[in-house]
């Protein structure tokens, strides 16, 4: 078997999907592994709402299962981690979420960081998390764009708001480095990167490297 990271898009939105493959092009390589993006067409338009991120555990853990055999790591691309450790329990393979990745990768680049959400109504599901995996210490602070993932397309008031609420990130919260808290906005990490002048991460990318490393050191 050549070796697969299936990198799997929750939402039913093929945007925020052809975004995130995008994000991934810089991460492909000559030897592999080969990275193939997908959409869950049982998923709603935006994963925004705990409701909505339980509903998408079953035909993720269902399509997570078809693709076992063939697929050396899976990437759960929504900021939620919807179903993390129900598909880690059900499968061998390595299973990676974005959100748990994407915070590890900056605990590496700064002291303190801060996440860009895209709803209010999402930063206390975010804290809850944060609080489970026990990086509150090092969390400065989480603001919402006040925009939904189908939203996000809008790429002058998207990428506006999210310059905005980095600055208040870094210059009143003190984070020196910022999470983008939705897979739909990897698009934007570069420039917005380039306007903050500290790094951004955009988690997708942070969990397919180590998807990457995982599957290349046979870290089962």
């Amino acid at each position: 078997m050549s070796a697969k990271i299936l990198v799997i898009n929750p939402n039913s939105t093929e945007a925020v999907t052809r975004g995130i493959d995008e994000a991934c092009a810089a991460l492909r390589m000559a030897g592999g592994p080969a990275v193939e993006c997908v959409t869950l067409k049982e998923g709603p338009p935006g994963v925004e709402t705990q409701q909505q991120v339980d509903g998408v555990v079953g035909p993720l853990l269902n399509l997570v299962r078809k693709n076992e055999n063939d697929t050396s790591a899976f990437v759960i691309a929504c900021y939620s981690d919807p179903g993390l450790h129900s598909i880690r329990e059900a499968v061998k393979r390595p299973v990676l979420g974005i959100s748990e990745c994407g915070i590890l990768t900056a605990l590496t680049l700064g002291q303190k960081f801060g996440v860009i959400a895209i709803l209010r109504q999402s930063i206390a599901r975010h804290m809850r998390y944060m609080g489970a995996l026990g990086v509150m210490d090092r969390l400065a602070g989480e603001r919402p764009i006040g925009l939904g993932v189908t939203e996000l397309d809008n790429q002058e008031k998207t990428f506006g708001r999210m310059v905005e609420t980095g600055r208040a990130l870094r210059d009143t919260d003190g984070a020196n480095v910022i999470v983008m808290g939705c897979a739909g906005m990897a698009r934007y990490r570069k420039p917005l990167q380039d306007e903050l002048g500290i790094p951004v991460v955009e988690p997708t990318q942070a969990a397919v490297s180590m998807a990457i490393g995982r599957v290349r050191l046979g870290w089962e």
